[in-house]
């Protein structure tokens, strides 16, 4: 059954790609927005744009109720959630289900099962794939303390129905672990609703590597090859680039086997991420999670197969079935994306809404710029600072990085502060060029402008 009108439950730069993707496929849109969003440039490029709620995400992106209403009121057959806000939540799923309407992504029990990080872990130990060993559930500061020594610090404490590196900590000693333990059920139960923890090894030379796959629902599974998306601040991800050419060939080969095994296993339906800690020293990886949605990083996906992720979702979600087969699927080149948010590096990465006063974009070979913004664009307080992603792709990743610093450096973004300085600093480093780094490493160079600085003195 092909779509007729889809409803965008999203907004910023997933909703713009995903409209353009819709209006290729001569689908209409219905986007819902929030008032601080009625005229974004995704509500002018929808077919139509309603009005969910007021500006607060609470009252708008996130209510469930409001969303589904706002679908089945504008005729719409199929919803898509892009990332982020209620994409990773079963009820949504669920309910798309109950009034008839596609919901462009898993079942509502694959997200439950797999949205749970120790039922991923479950799920992938059935599925035959090693996880980074660890507990299941720990109820208590005593339980962990007992555990830590069975592993052997140091230790990540993890919350179960966790996400973005939030309930997330590190624990180097007993006394770490006495003083981390009830901030991470803490921060769980404030972030998640679920205060659940769990322990995992601490890999102290990690890569992190992500598969993305798409399945028809029926057990099916096609990869489309992988990503390193290893530097990161907090756990949260800054730059990701494909293929992830520091792990050795055999490695991604397996990383793929791995992938594809667990959400076969899973009858996993529509597109989503494996993703793994790789262990440099050890040559080896342990399963994460999955991601049961579009991944921000798609593009360099993209960019390395010249497929479009968003249509092959759509075709899953209609029932049309993958239209691929593995060996159709062959990545060439390479692609960086870096995101652009804004927020100020040298103030602890402070958050800086405000009106964008000069916006001029790169171009040139192998550039390409997904965002939502543009001069006069006035960034909101209320959402995710991220305002836009540079992908720039090359022959290989020396020529993508000169693409990239070259873009980066005609990039002319004023009036927020903005991370594009970290990102010119980042793909500068002797460490990144040379592909040298671990998650751990930004962090380890310190703050921003300390760090900055004392690169700039070594030269």
């Amino acid at each position: 059954m092909a779509i007729k009108r889809l409803f965008v439950a999203n907004r910023g730069e997933i909703a713009v790609r995903i409209l353009r993707t819709a209006k290729a496929l001569g689908i209409e849109t219905v986007l819902g927005v929030s008032a601080a969003d009625r005229d974004s440039m995704g509500a002018q490029m929808a077919t139509r744009a309603v009005v969910l709620g007021p500006a607060p995400s609470a009252k708008s992106y996130l209510d469930v109720n409001l969303v589904v209403h706002a679908a089945k009121a504008t005729g719409c057959d199929a919803l898509h959630p892009g990332y982020g806000f209620l994409s990773e939540k079963p009820i949504l799923s669920k309910m798309c289900a109950e009034e008839g309407i596609i919901f462009v992504g898993p079942r509502a029990e694959t997200i439950e099962s797999l949205g749970d990080k120790l039922g991923g872990r479950a799920m992938a130990r059935a599925a035959g794939v090693q996880t980074v060993p660890g507990t299941d559930h720990i109820a208590t500061l005593q339980d962990a303390k007992a555990a830590a020594r069975e592993l052997g610090y140091p230790v990540v404490m993890k919350a179960s129905a966790g996400g973005g590196g939030r309930g997330m900590f590190k624990a180097i000693d007993e006394a770490a672990l006495d003083a981390s333990f009830d901030r991470a059920s803490r921060e769980a139960l404030a972030a998640f609703g679920d205060s659940r923890l769990y322990m995992e090894r601490f890999v102290e030379r990690a890569r992190h590597v992500e598969v993305q796959i798409v399945g028809d629902g029926e057990g099916k599974v096609i990869h489309f090859g992988e990503r390193d998306c290893t530097v990161q601040r907090r756990y949260q991800k800054l730059i990701e680039e494909a293929p992830a050419s520091a792990v050795p060939a055999d490695t991604r080969r397996r990383l793929h086997e791995a992938a594809v095994r667990l959400t076969s296993h899973a009858r996993y339906r529509n597109a989503g991420t494996v993703e793994f800690l790789y262990d440099v020293d050890r040559d080896d990886f342990y399963f994460i999670e999955v991601n049961s949605r579009i991944q921000v990083e798609h593009p360099v996906t993209e960019e390395t197969t010249g497929l479009d992720l968003i249509a092959l979702q759509l075709r899953v979600a209609a029932g049309e079935g993958l239209g691929l087969e593995q060996h159709d699927v062959r990545v060439a080149g390479h692609a960086i994306e870096i995101r652009v948010n804004a927020e100020d590096p040298a103030r602890d990465y402070a958050p800086s809404p405000g009106r964008i006063t000069e916006w001029s974009a790169p171009t040139g070979p192998g550039v390409r710029l997904d965002t939502h913004a543009c001069a006069g664009y006035l960034v909101p307080p209320f959402y995710d600072s991220m305002i836009g992603k540079l992908i720039v792709s090359g022959a290989d990743r020396a020529q993508a990085l000169d693409r990239l610093k070259a873009a980066i450096d005609s990039f002319r973004l004023t009036g927020p502060k903005t991370t594009l300085p970290l990102a010119a600093f980042i793909v500068s480093h002797p460490d990144f060029r040379d592909n040298r780094i671990t998650t751990r490493w930004l962090e380890d160079l310190g703050p921003f402008e300390s760090a900055r600085s004392s690169a700039h003195g070594a030269h």
